[in-house]
């Protein structure tokens, strides 16, 4: 792979932070342009930082003055005027765009399985969803008109230590660890793809620069499709409780007690996903994810005790699990 200067929309979150660092690692000349508000993750050495709001139209003018990129990677644009935005300011600019979608937009409720790229996008129950679709369809568009050099990436369910894949998130893992019950939706036994985000930036970084990448789209997950029961055992393991009190209640009644947690219930992780990989293998040879969940829910518990701070739980999420149980469990 070539050295190539990249541009990082973002820079600092769950998934791009790895994939700035794997950048650095393969040698490109890396930029990051963010709001530098960032607490749990810092931008890693060795990238050159703007501090800046892409979505604030002179500020991003102001930051990117006079500087040219052969790839720019968007991981913070979620509507299709916030990618409309981009294609004018980069449109023959840029050898390549790579704006960062969802697997969320597959089809719910998912018609067949494995799911590949071409699986249609739909998604009723969550806006999110539709929002992202909404963004790959203006940008599909754009390369269809004009040329526009888009590569679309799908996420599944990406985390890293300091990210809890359990609706509740810490919260939930702390009632577990304190013997306390926790809500599990459905029956515990669809299936989920779990992806470390240092396996995502070894794919991801691998399309960077890749002529049959334009125009096209590819999911990035890990290759274990776990039980959600297995899911939340190997974190109450990691926090010391090997025997979880796990209570099953359906995705649509934890949703009627609280509806916030519903669009991504209902809409993605109450069904089974299992992803086939071979698109973004046959374009990067070696991406393999290499780090099991198992090892994942480790690191996850080991970051968050290592600091108390990072141990609070939240009050609502706690409220909310209560108020399940009493009417369902």
């Amino acid at each position: 792979m070539s050295a190539m200067s990249v541009l990082f929309v973002g820079g600092s979150g769950i998934i791009s932070t790895e994939c700035v660092r794997r950048s650095l690692e393969v040698g490109h000349e890396v930029t990051v342009l963010n709001r530098g508000r960032s607490l749990l993750r810092q931008v890693p050495a060795g990238a050159e930082v703007l501090v800046g709001d892409i979505r604030d139209p002179s500020g991003a003018s102001a930051a990117l003055a006079g500087r040219d990129f052969d790839v720019v990677c968007q991981f913070v644009a979620f509507t299709p005027d916030q990618v409309a935005a981009d294609a004018e300011r980069f449109g023959g600019r840029v050898r390549q765009y790579v704006f960062v979608s969802s697997a969320s937009a597959y089809q719910k409720p998912v018609g067949r399985v494995p799911i590949v790229e071409s699986t249609p996008l739909r998604n009723p129950f969550w806006q999110y969803s539709r929002d992202k679709i909404a963004c790959e369809d203006l940008l599909v568009g754009r390369y269809r008109e004009d040329g526009f050099p888009v590569t679309i990436v799908r996420p599944s369910h990406t985390y890293d230590a300091t990210s809890v894949p359990l609706t509740g998130g810490w919260t939930t893992v702390e009632r577990m660890r304190r013997g306390l019950p926790v809500v599990v939706h459905g029956d515990g036994t669809s299936r989920w793809h779990l992806t470390h985000s240092v396996d995502f930036a070894h794919g991801f970084v691998g399309l960077l620069g890749h002529p049959q990448a334009i125009g096209e789209a590819f999911h990035i997950t890990g290759e274990e499709a776990l039980t959600w029961d297995h899911i939340y055992r190997e974190l109450a393991a990691a926090a010391g409780n090997p025997e979880p009190e796990l209570v099953h209640v359906a995705s649509d009644a934890i949703a009627s007690v609280v509806p916030e947690w519903g669009p991504g219930l209902v809409g993605d992780k109450a069904h089974t996903i299992l992803f086939d990989n071979a698109k973004i293998r046959a374009v990067v040879p070696d991406f393999v994810a290499r780090i099991p969940f198992s090892a994942g829910a480790r690191e996850i518990v080991a970051w968050h005790d290592a600091d108390p701070d990072r141990q609070a739980t939240d009050p609502r999420s706690e409220e909310a699990t209560e108020a399940i149980l009493r009417r369902f469990g």
